[in-house]
């Protein structure tokens, strides 16, 4: 066999090994298949912020990044609320108890922030939500456990949450990559949520960044 037959036999090995990869699903795969996009524009997006500060104290939108922030000792979000001090994005697409929905975003978290959830899906039964992406000293989890990444901070990252209504499931993707598959918490429904939002024992100061922000839903 010459050099130029030899150089082809190893190329097909090589993509019959990425092709057998692929069907044993190690292969990443594209968690949007499939969906087709919400448009969204500024009357589906809302901040919550610490009701005493302006929204230009712990929010910008710059160069297609929204970054949140907050600290410990702010206050949170409206007078009348009990909860920890939060700076989050609310995408007011609401869904109920049909379809598959699916939130797309580019996250980064900044070292030192810690004890924070980062994205949820809001609604729930007899929870307040179905679920929640937490950073505590740099690890990524689902709630408090199960851990998702070992360390997430001072990088991009790109976070798919589906939520199966009518199956009752939620599946994570963390790179294209299943993370995890849970039973969602019910509820008549639901909307998207990321930026800060404290947990007990969180860090002083709390940050994240997002970009490519995306709602999508499943093809009928």
């Amino acid at each position: 066999m010459g050099s130029s037959g030899f150089v082809f036999a190893l190329f097909f090995l090589v993509l019959l090994h990425l092709g057998t990869h692929r069907a044993k699903g190690w292969w990443p795969e594209d968690p949007t298949n499939g969906f087709i996009s919400i448009p969204l524009n500024a009357s589906n997006l809302r901040v919550l912020k610490p009701y005493d500060l302006p929204l230009s104290e712990r929010y910008s939108f710059i160069d297609g990044v929204h970054r949140f922030w907050v600290f410990s000792t702010d206050k949170p979000h409206s007078r009348t609320s009990k909860t920890h001090p939060r700076t989050e994005m609310s995408i007011s697409v609401y869904y109920n108890t049909s379809g598959v929905w699916q939130f797309e975003g580019h996250g980064y978290v900044p070292n030192g922030t810690s004890s924070v959830c980062i994205m949820q899906i809001f609604g729930a039964s007899g929870h307040a939500t179905t679920a929640m992406m937490r950073v505590y000293n740099g690890t990524l989890s689902y709630y408090r456990s199960p851990v998702l990444v070992p360390y997430i901070y001072d990088r991009w990252f790109r976070l798919n949450v589906i939520h199966d209504v009518d199956a009752g499931k939620v599946r994570i993707f963390i790179d294209r990559v299943l993370k995890l598959e849970v039973n969602d918490h019910g509820g008549p429904s639901h909307n998207f949520k990321f930026g800060v939002y404290a947990q007990d024992g969180a860090s002083y100061y709390m940050e994240s960044r997002w970009k490519g922000i995306k709602v999508l839903k499943k093809c009928d």
